[in-house]
C-alpha cells in the first residue's frame, strides 16, 4: 500500500523558512531527504569530511552534486553551477541542500568556510528572487 504524501506543513521543514542557509542542528540528513521528497524538491547531498583543502572540496562537490565537465573549480563557478543551468533548464520545484561535514583544518580556515557558505547564501537568494524554496543545511566536522 502506497503512503500517502505528506502536507508541508507536516515535514521537519515547517518550522524553517525558504532560502536560508543554517546550521543543521537537530535535524536529520535522512528526515531533510523525505522533507525533500515529500516537497517534490531537489535533494542535494554532500559529505566534505574527507576534504582537507579548498581544492577538495571542489572536487567532492563536483563529484557528489554531479556538476557538469566543465566546472571551474572556483567561488564563482560553483555559484554558476548552482544557479544559472538549473534556472536555465525550465521552472523548478526547490532544493533541500546538505552540507555534512565541512572540514575545520588549518587549510580550510573560518575564512575559507565563511567563502563556501556564502556561495550558498548568494544561491539562496538567488532562489529567492525567484519565489524558489532553496534551504541549505551544514555542519561542520
Amino acid at each position: 500500500m502506497d503512503t500517502p504524501l505528506r502536507k508541508p506543513s507536516d515535514t521537519p521543514l515547517r518550522n524553517v523558512r525558504t532560502n536560508i542557509v543554517q546550521s543543521i542542528r537537530a535535524y536529520r540528513t535522512t528526515d531533510l531527504q523525505a522533507a525533500a521528497e515529500t516537497l517534490g524538491a531537489h535533494f542535494l547531498y554532500a559529505n566534505l569530511a574527507h576534504a582537507q583543502t579548498k581544492a577538495d572540496i571542489f572536487e567532492l562537490l563536483a563529484t557528489q552534486f554531479f556538476l557538469p565537465a566543465h566546472f571551474g573549480k572556483n567561488w564563482d563557478a560553483l555559484y554558476d553551477c548552482m544557479t544559472d543551468p538549473i534556472h536555465k533548464s525550465g521552472p523548478q520545484p526547490g532544493f533541500v541542500v546538505v552540507l555534512d561535514q565541512i572540514p575545520t583544518t588549518a587549510k580550510f580556515d573560518k575564512e575559507v568556510r565563511e567563502q563556501l557558505l556564502d556561495v550558498f547564501r548568494d544561491t539562496a537568494e538567488f532562489w529567492g528572487e525567484r519565489k524558489i524554496n532553496f534551504r541549505c543545511f551544514y555542519s561542520f566536522l
